[in-house]
């Protein structure tokens, strides 16, 4: 018989709670919920086929990580997020993305390189198709398959935690840095083919920072036309 103290203990499903605010988070991210618009409890309950309290619960955690305002006697409303929020976190990203991409081009194998490539071809055709979730969603998988090679767990995971909220500002300009983005993607596996360690982790910096650059260029273009 099977010692019971060495079985495999059953996983518990997440607080439905933890469920409604990934939702709600990931909906934020792909701009289903755009900055500004008024969440309100009861119709999300019913959208999400939930009770308003684990709605409540995940709203009150989304506020106090900056997702959501909430404003006395009128709600809850998605966070519409200020040009020094954005920019700061872009900062903190070109940091650790820089670093992350120096550490993977001294780890790399060509079984290394060629998933980058492979996700770098899936990127391109998101690109040919105009499919902007399809980019944010490739882009995000090859910075991220950069830092699983770097083969540091600390700096994956505070690269993981500003993950999403580089997402959400990624989105609107998707687009916009276009083949450029995926050049310099090339460019970068490059480098790490290469094991080129130096080169690779100022490739990252040129790359990120770029991003940073367009994403400002893109604020200002919309303040302006909304001027």
């Amino acid at each position: 018989m099977t010692n019971p103290s060495a079985r495999t203990r059953l996983e518990r499903p997440p607080p439905l709670r933890q469920a409604v605010y990934d939702v709600l988070v990931e909906m934020i991210v792909r701009r289903e919920l755009q900055p500004g618009a008024h969440l309100v409890e009861h119709e999300l309950a019913v959208q999400l086929g939930v009770s308003r309290q684990p709605v409540r619960e995940a709203l009150q955690r989304m506020q106090s990580e900056g997702w959501v305002d909430l404003r006395p006697t009128l709600g809850a409303f998605v966070h519409i997020p200020t040009d020094a929020e954005a920019d700061q976190l872009l900062a903190v990203r070109t940091l650790l993305e820089a670093e992350s991409a120096r550490l993977a081009a001294g780890a790399a194998t060509p079984e290394h390189v060629e998933h980058l490539w492979e996700l770098h071809r899936t990127g391109e055709k998101a690109l040919a198709d105009d499919d902007q979730e399809g980019l944010v969603a490739a882009n995000a998988a090859l910075h991220a398959a950069v830092v699983t090679m770097s083969g540091n767990n600390v700096l994956a995971d505070l690269i993981g935690s500003v993950d999403r909220r580089v997402r959400w500002y990624y989105l609107p300009i998707a687009l916009a840095r276009g083949k450029d983005a995926w050049d310099e993607h090339a460019e970068l596996i490059r480098a790490i083919g290469r094991r080129s360690s130096k080169r690779a982790g100022e490739l990252m910096r040129q790359h990120t920072e770029r991003t940073r650059e367009i994403y400002h260029e893109e604020r200002q273009e919309t303040v302006e036309g909304t001027a």
